[in-house]
């Protein structure tokens, strides 16, 4: 796992620091109220290159992060107390990784967080009703994007990367004729493939997965899973665009053992996997477990609608109602599978985000971003009647 190390002869810190000259930008690392998150948005190694360039950093402490606070104060940051934020100064830029929590309350901050309410997932334009009430803005962390279109940090590798030892966990469960208990975080990716493994008795040879997406961040970590826990390369099925360009449903998704979706979804395609599909095949279906890492579950376009709820690390699966002639079928859909490895992940994102935040808010990666907000926005506050 590579780190930043950014010196302060860094011409990004220099151009910033002369840019600066008035006055200093201010961001608040809020605490991460959805339960079982362990990720951080900044990591005490980003947040000194910030310090460094002359930004105010405070962190929220936060027992639930992987990071301890003391871990922040030693490099500098100014520690405040947990989920304080909406006392900030308005001029402070709140950032955080998962969407805050339900509430009409007004927000007039700036936030940078994944929002999940850009592509009309249930309640999205409440979501950015407050906003459009108390005159905050939204960078929303999916939609941070360079020249080409690529996003600029993303947690894709170690969600496939846990999507699928997930997947595989639940199939060592399904063969012993259980139901895959809860799941915890692993101190590494190492001690993930280990733990996976040994479910598996040993190896996960003779399993046969399909990982839809294969080309992506999401689905190289899938696939890199599936590699190290022993799957023969013959038994990993990478489909991306080309494989898929019939349209479904696929017949070859029922005939895998694990089924991992790793695709992202921005328009209406046909549907991967569909009920009538399933029980259709009856009792020659092979498939056990479906992985959604994408997560769509409320997007009205979800190409996987055998399921309607997201699933917790508490419980990670949940039933497909298939009736009770069919072979059983289970579904994760945990919608932040990469705090699974919340250290390494946290590490990987907050490097790659990590110059386009020293640029903060003047690059073109945040003006297209606001643009987008803007658009977003009122849309929203048009659905709502205000």
């Amino acid at each position: 796992m590579s780190h930043c190390h950014l010196s302060k002869c860094d011409p990004r810190i220099e151009s910033f620091s002369h840019f600066l000259g008035v006055t200093t930008m201010s961001l608040w690392l809020r605490c991460e109220t959805k339960p079982f998150e362990h990720r951080s948005a900044l990591t005490p190694t980003t947040a000194k290159a910030l310090l460094d360039a002359g930004f105010k950093v405070s962190v929220e402490r936060d027992e639930q992060r992987i990071f301890a606070d003391k871990e922040y104060e030693e490099v500098g940051c100014t520690l405040v107390a947990n989920n304080s934020w909406p006392t900030a100064p308005t001029t402070t830029t709140i950032i955080g990784l998962k969407e805050l929590e339900q509430s009409t309350q007004p927000l007039p901050h700036t936030h940078i967080q994944f929002a999940h309410c850009y592509k009309n997932q249930a309640g999205w334009s409440a979501v950015l009703a407050r906003f459009h009430r108390g005159g905050g803005k939204l960078y929303d962390l999916e939609f941070l994007n360079d020249a080409t279109g690529r996003r600029v940090a993303a947690f894709g590798f170690h969600a496939g990367f846990a999507g699928a030892a997930a997947g595989a966990l639940a199939v060592a469960s399904h063969k012993k004729g259980e139901t895959l208990g809860p799941l915890h975080p692993y101190e590494n990716e190492a001690a993930m493939v280990a733990g996976v493994r040994e479910a598996l008795g040993g190896s996960g040879k003779g399993i046969k997965a399909l990982v839809m997406g294969a080309l992506g961040r999401c689905g190289r970590g899938a696939v890199d899973l599936f590699r190290k826990i022993g799957l023969d390369e013959d038994d990993i099925l990478k489909w991306d665009l080309a494989e898929t360009a019939k349209g479904g449903p696929f017949d070859e998704i029922l005939d895998v053992d694990i089924f991992v979706n790793c695709i992202y979804l921005n328009s209406s395609i046909p549907p991967f996997l569909t009920r009538d599909h399933i029980v259709a095949a009856g009792k020659q279906r092979r498939l056990a477990v479906v992985v959604d890492v994408s997560c769509d579950t409320t997007n009205p376009f979800n190409p996987i609608p055998i399921y309607s709820i997201n699933t917790t690390f508490p419980e990670p699966t949940v039933p497909v109602d298939i009736g009770s002639d069919c072979p059983r079928l289970s579904v994760i859909s945990i919608d932040h599978l990469p705090t699974l490895l919340p250290r390494e992940a946290s590490e990987q994102f907050s490097h790659d985000l990590l110059p386009s935040l020293l640029e903060f808010p003047n690059s073109r990666v945040w003006t297209d971003a606001e643009a987008l907000y803007r658009t977003k926005v009122a849309a929203a506050a048009e659905a709502e009647g205000l």
